[in-house]
């Protein structure tokens, strides 16, 4: 069948095909959802290297990340060569238009993870994203919490974020940044962020990127501000048996909703009720001097330096040890021995 995406037809195969058998949701059901929230989730995803995580036999089947643009893809869907951490390249595509959503949604993308970058520059991050990630023993209303503290933090550093829920037990904040920092800047910018929010909350919050040191507590995920690594955009549909959507809320609501309350059922209600409640990120770009300033402190004043990069990351300047801790201290003891 046909799909008409603002004027753009776009061709959708197999619309009966369930990818949510729990709730007996069909592509055409994803595919309408996206139309439904087209303003939404284009404004997320425009113009910037998208990477898709595709599940073509639905949420119970397998799924995998397309990161180099499909050979199929569209001559009206622009690309961008993006440049990984090994220093190999890709050209990823930039969704310009809500026919790209709806192409790939044909291919069964359900999740869209966008680069913090614009096609017309891709080294230098237009939004620093915080990932408030839940540990076991947490759950969504401690992510609050935290949220609620990390806003104070960005305003007494000038800066606003927006926040949306994961799609999970988490919750995530953007804020919309001049593009001059590199990816190694903003990184630098989101672990002093976290690192005061570990300050304010120390018995809720942590930054220990090793699991075994996290304990209970909310982690501030530093690394998504890493180059390649991405956070799933607004709108976009996860993989979980109930057909979740990472929702943008208004910093009133936190408290009051729960994750579970945004689906491709509801959503699509409340977003004609509310229209796109990022839509004025947009107007924004905020600069990243404060929290800068707040990491040199932090490593001339508190000796504080760089966090562990992810493992398949090669050897970063700074950088302290990548080794599991409680490895550490018995390599450290049969050294002595």
């Amino acid at each position: 069948m046909e799909l008409d995406a603002d004027g753009r037809a776009v061709r959708l195969s197999n619309p009966d095909k369930v990818y949510f058998p729990d709730k007996g949701y069909t592509k055409k059901d994803v595919a309408d959802y996206f139309l439904a929230v087209g303003p939404g989730i284009l404004r997320a995803l425009r113009d910037r290297p998208t990477t898709l995580q595709r599940f073509v036999d639905g949420v119970e089947g397998e799924f995998f990340y397309q990161k180099r643009a499909p050979k199929n893809l569209p001559d009206w869907t622009p690309t961008a060569r993006i440049e990984f951490p090994s220093g190999r390249h890709a050209d990823e595509m930039c969704p310009t238009e809500l026919g790209a959503v709806l192409w790939a949604a044909n291919l069964g993308t359900l999740t869209f993870h966008p680069w913090p970058v614009r096609r017309a520059d891709t080294d230098h991050p237009d939004e620093l994203r915080i990932d408030l990630d839940p540990q076991p023993g947490t759950d969504y209303a401690d992510a609050v919490r935290a949220a609620h503290e990390l806003r104070s933090v960005l305003d007494d550093h000038g800066l606003r974020g927006w926040p949306k829920t994961s799609g999970g037990r988490g919750l995530h904040v953007f804020v919309p940044i001049v593009p001059e920092w590199t990816f190694t800047q903003v990184r630098r910018a989101a672990i002093a962020a976290g690192r005061e929010l570990e300050r304010r909350m120390p018995d809720r919050v942590t930054t220990a990127w090793w699991k075994e040191e996290r304990g209970e507590r909310i982690f501030v995920d530093y690394n998504q501000t890493a180059r390649d690594r991405t956070i799933a955009s607004a709108y976009s549909v996860r993989p979980f048996p109930h057909a979740p959507v990472s929702a943008p809320l208004r910093w009133d609501e936190v408290d009051d909703v729960e994750p579970r309350d945004f689906d491709i059922r509801t959503m699509p209600r409340r977003f004609a009720e509310v229209g796109d409640l990022h839509a004025d990120m947009d107007e924004h770009a905020f600069r990243l001097d404060g929290l800068l300033e707040l990491a040199r402190r932090d490593e001339h004043e508190h000796e504080l330096g760089d966090l562990p990069y992810p493992p398949e990351y090669p050897k970063m300047p700074g950088e302290p040890k990548r080794v599991q801790p409680s490895r550490a201290r018995k390599e450290d003891e049969g050294g002595t021995a």
